[in-house]
């Protein structure tokens, strides 16, 4: 697949992750509990992610789990604290502004982790032109959200 339909793919994910998150939002309030709501989708989304696992090639590949630093586990408490810190956001400041400042938080998080290459991303070192961008988003973060 050449790299195009990779950044067609990132930006569908994009749009499928504020789906999401307003949709567990919703959840939280609908029964009043953002705790449970984000437990139920995370339950849901663990065997769905073992259904896909047993289902694909590689299934011998979790035996090398215990080969990588624990720390990196820590992603998946990461992504559970992460949907519940926003589904108790959304229904106070709004899908909209919830999305935006998180993208925000993402863009720069993520050229900072291509120029220290982390966590197997490739190098990308950042230039004058990225931070002009980041400039030009946390900008426009600032009005979608404030004007």
């Amino acid at each position: 697949m050449n790299k195009s339909l990779y950044y067609l793919l990132a930006f569908g994910v994009g749009f499928v992750i504020a789906v999401h998150l307003a949709m567990n939002a919703d959840v939280g309030q609908k029964i009043e509990n953002a705790r449970a709501a984000n437990a139920a989708f995370w339950v849901i989304g663990a065997v769905v992610a073992v259904i896909i696992w047993l289902a694909s090639p590689g299934r011998a590949a979790v035996t090398r789990l215990k080969e990588i630093n624990p720390l990196l586990l820590l992603a998946g408490a990461m992504g559970a604290a992460l949907v519940l810190a926003i589904a108790v956001i959304i229904p106070r400041i709004g899908a909209g502004a919830t999305n935006v400042l998180q993208l925000a938080g993402q863009v720069i998080a993520g050229i900072l982790i291509s120029q220290f290459a982390l966590w197997s991303s490739p190098q990308e070192s950042i230039t004058a032109l990225k931070v002009v961008g980041v400039v030009v988003m946390v900008g426009g973060a600032y009005m979608a959200v404030m004007l």
